[in-house]
């Protein structure tokens, strides 16, 4: 109500800006949490929007966690690096020298009266000089060892004794955190200015010197003293850890409900903003559309709400002739149905749902290009498999795409595989193979008995043929589907060619008919009673007339041309081209008496709906206009339409505005009716709906075309991999070894191209069909 409002004048502006910087502190608490590799979990129960003053309070205690968090957090990183990362590490390596040093140290002194017979071992001053030995003791990095030992002998020329030796154990690396192994040395030498170079070659190479003591039994109390402090060090950072995972806890607690109120107070704060201000600027002013079932609950919670302000607030029913939003509630198996119409658009006020007839139409006409026991199954299974586990957190929680879709449409691929089990069975295919649960009605012996089948004969004919004509060879009609025999007829393709296409005209124009008795229910809702006269009823005679008139040829002729007929049967093809062209075929003779006069009619009835449905809403509409604008000023007839049936009967009939298009009165005014307008979008509507007749018949071919497409992918994929593996096992012998990688493959191919790939395309094509041919 407040559009000219800026957004930045609202009055809820800076409550709106408070519930987004918590969102920034809790997203802050929300990656520290993911750092620390824990989950948020989802909240219990039912929680409403907090009351101003909690909101205050949560943003304390946010703030309050967000700064103890950043202190520990910070706290614990200074002391990882100042502590473990060098400390410990310096710690750990001096460690390491000593546990070495007492070997080192041993290798490397000298024996008695090394001195004296080895002159380049003499002390620099000479012989008779402080024979005292110092020590050097540190680690170096491996890659430096070689270099460090050359450049130490060349500089001291030979006067020092010193000894390698690889760390046993690998230490953790103090800038990349990866284990590393270190050289450790220790530098035996005779006076100070040798020692200083030493200490400078050591600095250069970036050397970790360390003091050595020479007793092994200070060696053992320094190495002691050392353990202590790396002890009490690993104390203080596991005590600093200890306590940021009780931060955590507490953030892990709190959080989740906190997301939710915030979200909730910002929605809330949101809407406000929305609201006008009263003149006294002391309450707001709200306008919106509730369902009116829901209108006591609304009161209810806005009476709750607003007891602790004093003053509860006040709902008002208000007239409005605007067309009112459509709602349809739905239920986790009703969703993805109503969806999929959604998808295509959402319904006006009160008109007909098709959604829960898409329940049925949609499966089925996806079962019958995807029919297959087998494959229908396995769909079944899966989609039941997500039907059970529905409530489980895991299965909720999953972010993945396309387990989210699949997820979503559970239902609808629970039906899917259902519905394809049935005309599986109708098919009679599982896995593109048929099975005998009832007897065949074909009989070979009755065709070897009487049609004097020779052993020359059988030699020359290698195909066969069964005469329904010879008495005994169809025993009659298989109980249920179609009759496995057909699996091993060379004509089984052509057969079901037939079959399936005479089936998808059937059930194509059954469909649209559906669709368009479907208008009915709106026009009687709406009190649009000259629409069923000027446009339903034209409309099923034209449809009805034309292709109803074809599925009644398709019937007729499988009731009444006999096995002794069947030769010379006459050709529906031809009897539906003849009866556009007015004309006959000698040599195509009639399936009933009189069928010239009743095909001339149907055509004649079917070319005059064209005017009718052109003409007859457009000019009814202007008569009506013209008689509201002709009757006094003033003067409403009790009879006369109110306002909102007047706009839902220009909105229905799918043209622009509801009062710019049909007269509606708006605002206490006379709105302009434009009769070319009105002339143009029914032409359009005329024009859609009769080629629509032709293209959609038509379209509805596809149900034959993909029933046969994946008919034969599965006999290939049996063809090529099942029944080549059967045949190596049987010769080979060792059909169990065999078996298992053929039917891996088999199976891997199945789900793969059949059920991923051909499901997908039969589940577009029923879309497709819904959407344009039916929902038209």
């Amino acid at each position: 109500l407040n559009a000219s409002v800026s957004a930045f004048q609202r009055r809820f502006v800076g409550d709106v800006r408070r519930c987004e910087e918590l969102e920034k502190t809790f997203t802050f608490l929300q990656e520290e949490v993911r750092r620390a590799g824990l989950v948020l979990p989802p909240p219990e129960g039912r929680l409403l929007a907090p009351p101003p003053r909690d909101l205050l309070r949560i943003q304390e205690e946010t703030d309050r966690l967000a700064q103890e968090l950043r202190d520990v957090r910070g706290n614990q990183q200074s002391l990882r690096v100042q502590l473990q990362l060098h400390q410990l590490h310096q710690l750990r390596l001096h460690s390491a020298v000593l546990g070495q040093g007492h070997r080192l140290q041993s290798a490397a002194a000298p024996a008695d009266g090394l001195l004296e017979r080895t002159p380049l071992l003499q002390p620099p001053g000479g012989p008779h000089q402080d024979l005292r030995v110092n020590f050097v003791a540190g680690a170096v990095e491996p890659a430096k060892a070689a270099a460090l030992e050359r450049l130490l002998w060349r500089a001291c020329r030979g006067f020092l004794i010193a000894s390698f030796r690889e760390t046993e154990q690998p230490l953790e690396d103090p800038v990349t955190g990866e284990p590393a192994t270190w050289m450790t040395f220790l530098i035996s030498y005779w006076g100070e200015q040798i020692g200083q170079k030493i200490r400078k070659i050591t600095d250069c190479f970036h050397c970790h010197v360390f003091p050595f003591v020479e007793q092994e039994e200070g060696r053992l109390g320094v190495l002691q003293q050392l353990q202590q402090q790396s002890h009490e060090l690993q104390e203080v950072l596991g005590e600093t850890e200890r306590f940021l995972s009780q931060v955590l806890g507490r953030v892990q607690r709190l959080l989740p409900p906190w997301q939710v109120q915030t979200r909730k107070m910002k929605a809330v704060y949101l809407v406000l903003n929305q609201c006008s201000v009263s003149a006294t600027h002391k309450c707001l002013i709200a306008e919106g559309w509730c369902a009116a079932s829901d209108l006591p609950a609304l009161q209810q919670v806005l009476r709750d709400g607003s007891s602790e302000a004093g003053v509860s607030a006040v709902v008002h029913r208000i007239p409005c002739r605007d067309m009112p939003p459509t709602l349809i509630r739905t239920n986790r198996f009703t969703a993805s149905f109503q969806g999929i119409v959604d998808a295509y658009g959402v319904g006006r006020y009160q008109e007909v749902n098709p959604a829960p007839y898409t329940i049925i139409t949609f499966p089925f006409l996806f079962a019958v290009m995807f029919g297959d026991v087998g494959h229908g199954l396995l769909m079944f299974l899966f989609a039941l498999a997500m039907v059970l586990a529905e409530d489980r957190p895991a299965v909720k929680a999953a972010r993945n795409e396309i387990w989210r879709t699949f997820f979503t449409g559970r239902y609808l691929l629970l039906l899917m595989g259902l519905f394809s089990v049935y005309t599986g069975f109708i098919y009679n295919e599982c896995f593109s193979r048929a099975t005998t649960i009832f007897p065949s009605g074909w009989s070979v012996a009755a065709m070897a008995t009487q049609s004097g089948w020779s052993d020359t004969f059988l030699a020359e004919h290698p195909l066969l043929t069964l005469d329904p004509a010879v008495s005994g060879v169809f025993l009659g009609p298989y109980p249920f589907g179609i009759d496995p025999v057909w699996s091993l007829a060379v004509n089984h393709l052509s057969f079901l060619n037939s079959f399936k296409m005479k089936m998808s005209v059937i059930l194509g124009v059954t469909h649209m008919t559906f669709g368009v008795v479907l208008g009915v229910f709106n026009h009687v809702h709406f009190g649009q009673w000259h629409r069923l006269l000027l446009e339903t009823l034209p409309e099923l005679i034209f449809l009805l007339g034309l292709f109803g008139y074809l599925v009644f040829l398709v019937i007729y002729k499988w009731l009444c041309i006999s096995v002794t007929s069947a030769a010379t049967a006459p050709s529906i093809l031809i009897h539906f081209i003849n009866m556009f062209l007015f004309s006959h075929s000698p040599t195509n003779k009639a399936l009933f008496p009189a069928q010239e006069v009743v095909q001339s009619t149907l055509v004649v009835l079917a070319l005059v709906t064209v005017p009718v449905l052109l003409l007859g809403t457009p000019l009814f509409l202007y008569w009506q206009h013209r008689r509201r604008s002709s009757r006094p000023a003033g003067r409403q007839p009790d009879d006369d339409k109110s306002g909102i049936l007047d706009s839902s009967d220009a909105s229905v009939a799918g043209w622009g505005s509801d009062e710019e298009k049909a007269g509606c009165p708006g605002d206490g005014e006379e709105a302009e009716f434009v009769l070319s307008e009105v002339l143009m979008h029914q032409a359009i509507h005329t024009i859609e709906f009769c080629l629509g007749c032709i293209s959609n018949t038509a379209s509805y071919l596809r149900l034959w075309a993909l029933s046969l497409a994946h008919a034969q992918l599965s006999e290939v994929l049996w063809a090529m991999v099942m029944r080549v593996g059967l045949r190596m096992g049987r010769e080979l012998g060792v059909a169990a070894v065999v078996l298992v990688p053929v039917f891996a493959a088999f199976a891997v191919l199945t789900v793969a191209i059949l059920l991923v790939m051909e499901g997908l395309s039969a589940f577009l094509h029923a879309l497709r069909l819904h959407w344009v041919e039916f929902q038209n």
